[in-house]
C-alpha cells in the first residue's frame, strides 16, 4: 500500500494533472504547471498524509523507514509528523492560493533534497527506504527545477 500511495502522489497525480491542464490550446506554461501540481500533490497531500500517519501511527515510520525498534523514538516521529502535516497543509492550500506555490516549492526542494540524499547514504536499504529515496529525489529535482525557473522568470 505504501508504494502505491507514494507512486500516485509522487509521479502519477502530479504529472497527470500537469499534462491534463496543459493539453488545451493556450494552456499555462508547462513549468508553471509542474510547480503547481508538484507543490499540491507531493509537498501538499503527500506530506499531509505522511504527517497524519506519523502523528497517529508513528511506529510505521520508526520501524519501516528509520529501522528503529522500541518506543523511545515515537515522540520524535510525532514531532516530525506535526511538521509534515503543517507543511503539507500549506502545500495543499496552494491550489486555492497560488502565491503559496513558490515558497512551498523552495521549502519542499530543501526538505526532499535532504531526505533523499540522507536515504541515499544509508547502506542496506529496505524496499520502503529505497522507494522513499527515489521518490524524494525525484520530487527534489522537479521542485528545484520549478523553483529555479520561478526565481529566474
Amino acid at each position: 500500500m505504501y508504494i502505491a500511495v507514494v507512486a500516485l502522489l509522487t509521479f502519477v497525480l502530479p504529472l497527470g494533472s500537469a499534462f491534463v491542464e496543459h493539453a488545451p490550446p493556450g494552456a499555462a506554461p508547462f513549468m508553471g504547471l509542474i510547480g503547481k501540481w508538484f507543490v499540491f500533490w507531493a509537498a501538499g497531500v503527500r506530506l499531509a498524509l505522511a504527517g497524519a500517519r506519523q502523528l497517529f501511527q508513528p511506529e510505521f515510520t520508526a520501524r519501516q523507514i528509520f529501522k528503529i525498534e522500541g518506543s523511545d523514538a515515537l515522540p520524535l516521529v510525532r514531532e516530525i509528523g506535526a511538521a509534515n502535516l503543517a507543511l503539507g497543509a500549506v502545500g495543499a492550500a496552494s491550489l486555492w492560493r497560488p502565491d503559496f506555490i513558490p515558497p512551498i516549492a523552495l521549502v519542499g526542494t530543501i526538505f526532499y533534497g535532504i531526505a533523499g540524499f540522507r536515504h541515499a547514504l544509508e547502506t542496506g536499504r529496505t524496499l520502503n527506504e529505497t522507494v522513499a529515496m527515489g521518490s524524494d529525489l525525484f520530487v527534489f529535482i522537479m521542485l528545484a527545477a520549478y523553483a529555479v525557473h520561478a526565481l529566474l522568470w
